[in-house]
């Protein structure tokens, strides 16, 4: 019996393991292909709220890179937690544990917005054109965030969780300095307006590039940890 508890208990660390990994990579990645689906890519300019509705519109592909945000608000959890347990036998664990904490509440946020956004788009775009003019004020009302939308503005809070993490990790030198940096700048180009996703871009390369090595360092440590 103790010896079926044992293997049943290191496969779910490997599994636990492989997730996580699997998690540092695919978070940054998938911010990638969303801002790199964005059409105007290369021109950009700000955007009416009208104009940003209109750009969803039978954009199937633009549709799926945001669903894909959707669910990368949970990637987020994993990845935020694990960046607290690096930190938490070091001097910044308290950094460790509040950056978590406030990330989280972002990640929140962040599905919010894009369930809001994508999810409702995807379900009007089913009806006629007709129909889906009838309904432009109320989408441009979700996009604007009007109402209890303006919630979603929480969304900041995943760079603020992640910028005490990432100071956290550069004062302990947990990895190399150069990620920290990077981590710590690339959480804020998330944040670029509407039509200027090449800015979005730039961020999520740069989280790409601080973050996947980390993803595979933990897929190829032989113990969860």
């Amino acid at each position: 019996m103790i010896t079926i508890t044992n293997k049943s208990s290191k496969r779910l660390s490997e599994a636990k393991r492989i997730g996580t990994g699997l998690a540092f990579i695919l978070f940054p990645m998938i911010f990638v292909f969303a801002f790199a689906v964005h059409p105007g890519l290369l021109n950009p300019h700000m955007l009416s709220d009208e104009e940003v509705v209109l750009r969803m519109h039978h954009n199937a592909l633009l549709t799926f890179g945001h669903v894909l945000v959707f669910f990368d608000a949970a990637l987020l959890v994993v990845v935020t937690l694990r960046l607290m347990r690096m930190l938490e036998r070091g001097s910044a664990a308290w950094a460790g544990f509040i950056g978590a904490a406030v990330a989280i509440l972002g990640a929140v946020s962040l599905g919010a917005e894009k369930g809001a956004e994508c999810l409702t788009m995807s379900a009007i775009d089913t009806l006629p054109e007709n129909l889906f003019g009838q309904m432009m004020p109320g989408l441009v009302a979700i996009v604007s965030k009007q109402g209890w939308m303006i919630l979603v503005w929480g969304v900041v809070l995943m760079a603020v969780g992640l910028t005490i993490q990432a100071i956290g990790l550069l004062t302990t030198h947990a990895i190399p300095r150069w990620q920290s940096v990077l981590l710590l700048i690339g959480i804020w180009l998330l944040g670029g307006p509407d039509g200027f996703e090449i800015v979005n871009l730039a961020g999520s390369i740069l989280l790409a590039v601080a973050l996947v090595p980390l993803g595979v360092w933990i897929l190829r440590k032989k113990e969860a940890g």
